[in-house]
C-alpha cells in the first residue's frame, strides 16, 4: 500500500495517524470538523517543541480561516512535529485472499509533516502509517473508506522478502506444498489483547517468561499493564528491530539463558546482542534479544517490546471490532513464509 504517487510509508502498529511530507500547497481541514476532533486524539507529545493544542492556526491569510493541524511523530527517533492535516489520495490492490485483483485509489486524511521528520525512516519512505484503532489510523480509515471490516492481516518477511498487509477480513493464501495447508487463516488462533490507555499499542497479557521450559526469576508483575498510569506491559512493534527487556527483566532472562546453556560452548557477544553461540558452519547464532537503554521517565514505557524479527514470517490479524489477536505461529512449521503471498495479478 503506498500514498500519492507510489510512495512508501512505514507501518507504526501503535500510531494513530498517517503522515507524510506534503507539497507547499496543499488541502486543508478546517477546525471545527470532525476530522479534527479526531484528529486531537493525539495530543501534543511531550517533547514537540511547539506548545499550541494541535488545533491550527489562521489558514486564511488573516481572514480567521482555522486549519486543522496534528502532531506526527515519528517512532524511530522519538521526533515530532506540528503540520497541517490534510486530504491526500492511498493506493492499495484489492484481493480475494488468493490474487490481487485490481488496483483501487481511496482519500485518507493524513498530517503534513517537515523533511526533517524523515530522519531515520528507511530509504524511500515519505512518512509513517499508524496500525491503532484511532479514527485516523490507516485500518479505521480503510474500512470506512472501503466498507470492510475493522481487521487487518500482517506477515513481516524475513531475510529481505516482500511481505504483506491485507486490511478487511479474509481468508488469507499463502503458496505452499502440501496445497492443503495454504488457507492459513484456517489455522489461526485468537486471544485478547489488551490496550494502554495511554497510547495506541497493542498489549499482550503475559504473566511470565521462560527459557527451555523453566521459568525466568521476573520480579512479580513486572510484564504487568497498569491499566491507570499505563506503565509497563508487553507491546508488540513493527519499528523495533529486536525484542527490547527493561534491566530487571532482562537480567532475569539472561540468567535463565546461562542456566540452561551452563555445558555448551558460548561465542564472544556481536552487538546488539549478548547471548551468542558457535555454529557448525562458523557463524555465530544469538539471542534475538537486547536491554533497553536508559529513557525519560514517561508512564507509558513498555516493560517488553516484542520486535519486528520475533513477528517475522508469522500471520497476525488485528480484529479491531472484537479486541483479539491471530496469530498462525511460525508459517516455518508448515514449509512457507510471509513472502508467499501470490502477488501475481489475477482477472477481475
Amino acid at each position: 500500500m503506498s500514498i500519492k504517487t507510489g510512495s512508501r510509508l512505514v507501518l507504526d502498529l501503535g500510531g494513530p495517524l498517517l503522515w507524510s511530507t506534503c507539497l507547499a500547497a496543499h488541502s486543508t481541514v478546517p477546525c471545527r470538523s470532525d476530522v479534527c476532533a479526531a484528529a486531537a486524539v493525539q495530543d501534543n507529545p511531550w517533547n514537540c517543541s511547539s506548545s499550541t493544542d494541535g488545533r491550527g492556526s489562521d489558514g486564511g491569510g488573516g481572514r480567521g480561516l482555522c486549519a486543522c493541524s496534528a502532531y506526527p511523530y515519528n517512532p524511530l527517533n522519538g521526533q515530532c512535529a506540528r503540520g497541517d492535516v490534510t486530504t491526500t489520495p492511498m493506493l492499495a490492490n484489492v484481493t480475494d485472499g488468493v490474487n490481487p485483483l485490481y488496483p483501487v485509489a481511496f482519500p485518507v486524511h493524513a498530517a503534513c509533516a517537515p523533511g526533517a521528520l524523515l530522519g531515520s525512516l528507511p530509504s524511500g519512505a515519505v512518512g509513517v502509517a499508524g496500525g491503532s484503532g484511532a479514527p485516523l489510523s490507516l485500518p479505521s480509515q480503510v474500512a470506512a473508506s472501503l466498507k470492510v471490516e475493522r481487521k487487518f492481516a500482517l506477515c513481516l518477511p524475513g531475510g529481505g522478502g516482500t511481505g504483506a498487509a491485507i486490511f478487511g477480513g479474509g481468508p488469507f493464501h499463502l503458496l505452499v506444498v502440501p496445497e492443503e495447508f495454504g488457507m492459513v487463516s484456517n489455522g489461526l488462533s485468537y486471544i485478547s489483547y489488551l490496550r494502554n490507555p495511554k497510547n495506541g499499542g497493542f498489549y499482550l497479557d503475559v504473566v511470565g517468561i521462560a527459557v527451555n521450559h523453566r521459568g525466568a526469576d521476573v520480579p512479580p508483575d513486572s510484564l504487568a499493564l497498569d491499566a491507570g498510569t499505563g506503565h509497563g506491559g508487553v507491546m508488540l512493534s513493527t519499528v523495533a528491530p529486536y525484542t527490547a527487556l527493561r534491566p530487571d527483566i532482562y537480567r532475569a532472562v539472561i540468567e535463565a539463558i546461562d542456566a540452561e546453556l551452563r555445558l555448551i560452548a558460548r561465542a564472544p557477544p556481536s552487538w546488539p546482542f549478548e547471548r551468542c553461540l558457535p555454529e557448525v558452519n562458523e557463524g555465530t547464532l544469538c539471542f534475538a534479544i537486547v536491554e533497553m537503554g536508559p529513557t525519560p521517565a514517561m508512564d507509558e514505557s513498555p516493560a517488553v517490546i516484542i520486535g519486528g524479527f520475533q513477528l517475522e514470517d508469522n500471520l497476525l490479524v488485528f480484529d479491531l471490532e472484537k479486541g483479539r489477536l491471530g496469530s498462525t505461529g511460525l508459517l516455518y512449521w508448515i514449509r512457507t513464509t510471509c513472502s508467499n503471498f501470490n502477488f501475481s495479478w489475477g482477472t477481475p
